[in-house]
C-alpha cells in the first residue's frame, strides 16, 4: 500500500487531526488523543504504529515485521516496519478500528462535538 493512500484514509476519518511531533513524526489524533503514527512523507522507510484491541494485539504481533510498539506496547499499540506487512484493505480496517477505539474513550460531550455520537 502506498503511504499517500493510507494518509488519505486516516485523514478522512471523522474528527481526525494531524500533528507533527517528536521531530517529524506524523501523529493522527481524534479528540486530542493519538490513534496512529507514521513517518513523514518522503521518509526512506514508511512505517506505521497504531492502537489495537486486546484481541487483535496478539494476532498482529505474530506476523513477521509487526511488533509491540516501543513505549506504547502496554497500551496495545503495534509497529509495522513496512506498510506492506498487511494487505491494503486490512491495514485500512485496523487503522479505522484504532480510530474507533480511541474515540470510544472520549467523553460523550467530546464525541458529540466531533460528530461521533
Amino acid at each position: 500500500m502506498r503511504a499517500a493512500a493510507i494518509r488519505s484514509h486516516v485523514a478522512a476519518l471523522p474528527g481526525a487531526t494531524l500533528s507533527v511531533q517528536w521531530g517529524d513524526d506524523h501523529v493522527y489524533k481524534v479528540g486530542g488523543k493519538m490513534f496512529c503514527v507514521m513517518r513523514p512523507p518522503g521518509a526512506r522507510q514508511q512505517s506505521i504504529s497504531f492502537k489495537t484491541g486486546d484481541d487483535s494485539f496478539p494476532i498482529l504481533t505474530a506476523v513477521e515485521g509487526i511488533v509491540p510498539a516501543p513505549y506504547l506496547a502496554r497500551a496495545r499499540w503495534v509497529y509495522l516496519d513496512r506498510l506492506t506487512r498487511l494487505p491494503a484493505a486490512e491495514l485500512k480496517a485496523y487503522v479505522t478500528r484504532a480510530h474507533a477505539i480511541v474515540a470510544a474513550g472520549l467523553t460523550r460531550k467530546r464525541r458529540a462535538e466531533l460528530g461521533l455520537a
